[in-house]
């Protein structure tokens, strides 16, 4: 066997894909039949980012300013996404999440938790505990990565 770190990386790369897989189809699931997947993405990148703009959105998206700009025009008509000045840079526009924006969102992902509890109900407390805590420890390494 080769080092520890060789095989932790080649399992975390066998099995994280199929775990955010699992996590996306619960997601969206969960959203609603009347928002599409790319307006379900758009509010989900919104809330975890709040006060974005449009540039960071077609990023995120991997569109064009103005397909983002479309997409985020037909959010602010259903009243899930406000559109504002930035209190920093008037020249700036800002994007935030209305209430019923955030609930779709927190609503989806509520379902999702519940189906990867109902998964992981079958390991132990001591497995779970091992998992969080690795959690934990990877979370610092990955998290606002290139930022």
């Amino acid at each position: 066997m080769g080092k520890p770190i060789d095989a932790c990386v080649h399992e975390l790369m066998d099995t994280a894909p199929q775990i955010l897989q699992s996590i996306r189809v619960e997601m969206r699931r969960g959203r609603g039949s009347d928002i599409s997947i790319p307006q379900f993405r758009t509010l989900a990148f919104i809330q975890r980012n709040p006060d974005s703009s449009l540039s960071n959105l077609a990023e995120h998206l991997e569109l064009t300013l103005p397909s983002v700009s479309k997409l985020v025009d037909g959010l602010v008509k259903q009243k899930l996404v406000i559109r504002q000045e930035s209190a920093a840079d008037r020249r700036r526009i800002t994007l935030d999440l209305t209430q019923t924006g955030a609930s779709i969102v927190n609503s989806a992902r509520a379902n999702a938790q519940a189906s990867l509890a109902k998964k992981m109900d079958r390991l132990s407390d001591d497995e779970l505990k091992i998992i969080h805590e690795a959690m934990k420890l990877l979370r610092p390494i990955f998290v606002h990565q290139g930022k």
